[in-house]
């Protein structure tokens, strides 16, 4: 198996809970580095591995030391730093502020914010082209998605870089975040206000609505197949699971209380789903507490019926887990030598 490192953002602490996974079902607490007030979204990494969040109430974005497991530096950014992404390239972070209704555009060689962009009411969370070419944003407050034009940050040129689309999903539906499916032609938004999941169809800009039933979206993934998406709905404290070919929902999987933020390992089809909610009592009322991760065995049971139950169990994090990441360390490692201060992963 590969050597794998997960990454909670974890509120309410202020923290990053960094777990080690050994096997499948087996973990252990690496280490809690602490960051700046209210951390959001999932750390997001370079293919060097240098990590960033998001520091909402400090107004900052935390670069991390995957190796060391430690805060490195705090960049200055927009007011209510919440989503963020690398552009392919690794040279240019982009960091929406809900705060200041505007994107920060951040040179990770100068380590400092570049521009800034206007957006619309509370951007939140966005997706970028695996190409480069094009970040999708989720603009909350305007119940709009746009899609932002890339294509001169390739040539260093940040002050080229525009808002060149808007989609509507909804004035009321409040789009949280982005997901790209893996072909790249269409992109997921899950709505928190809306029970219905938005797709726009990337080459053609077509938005197509997939009924959900209930409101509280809020993250998508995909699974390692390629053939379903995993969308996070907050309130019922269940992740559906729809049909990439059909576009329907073929089955839900019950999990922890106040799901948000989920990522799928793909080495063992394990799926990891913070539980956000801090007095819910999630999975069937069976012992998943706040402030844990639900992880379930994608392969216990079929994703394309609802018969069997998913296995399934809790790990401990810091308080109000809100998103997860993924981090293969094999490769840094063999830069950096033993990972975490000599504790192996494996």
């Amino acid at each position: 198996m590969a050597q794998v490192a997960i990454f909670s953002t974890d509120t309410d602490d202020g923290t990053i809970s960094v777990l080690g996974k050994s096997a499948s079902g087996q973990h252990e607490l690496l280490r809690t580095i602490r960051v700046g007030n209210a951390p959001r979204g999932a750390v997001k990494f370079t293919k060097a591995g240098r990590g960033f969040v998001s520091n909402t109430s400090q107004n900052t974005i935390s670069e991390l030391d995957p190796v060391a497991l430690e805060e490195v530096r705090r960049i200055e950014v927009g007011h209510g730093p919440r989503g963020l992404g690398i552009i392919p390239g690794d040279r240019y972070a982009l960091v929406s502020n809900s705060g200041s209704d505007s994107l920060s555009i951040v040179d990770l060689e100068l380590n400092v914010e570049v521009r800034q962009i206007p957006t619309g009411r509370d951007p939140r969370h966005m997706a970028v082209t695996a190409d480069g070419a094009a970040a999708f944003v989720c603009v909350w407050g305007d119940g709009v998605v746009i899609k932002v034009d890339l294509a001169g940050l390739r040539d260093d040129r940040p002050d080229l870089v525009a808002i060149v689309d808007s989609f509507d999903v909804g004035c009321t539906a409040h789009p949280y975040s982005a997901a790209i499916e893996p072909s790249g032609r269409r992109v997921f938004i899950a709505n928190t206000q809306a029970t219905h999941l938005s797709v726009i169809d990337i080459p053609t800009g077509a938005v197509q609505s997939v009924e959900l039933g209930q409101i509280g979206g809020r993250a998508v993934t995909f699974t390692s197949d390629a053939r379903y998406a995993l969308v996070s709905i907050e309130t019922v404290s269940e992740v559906a699971v729809i049909d990439l070919e059909t576009m329907q929902e073929t089955r839900r999987i019950p999990v922890g209380p106040g799901p948000r933020g989920l990522t799928v390992d793909a080495t063992d089809d394990t799926l990891y789903i913070t539980n956000f909610d801090r007095n819910g009592l999630g999975y069937s009322g069976s012992g998943y507490g706040p402030n844990t991760l639900t992880v379930v065995d994608l392969a216990s049971a079929p994703l394309g019926e609802p018969t069997g139950e998913f296995v399934h169990h809790a790990v401990e994090v810091g308080y109000g887990p809100c998103s997860v990441a993924l981090l293969n360390v094999s490769g840094l490692r063999a830069q950096a030598g033993a990972f975490a201060a000599g504790r192996d992963l494996v």
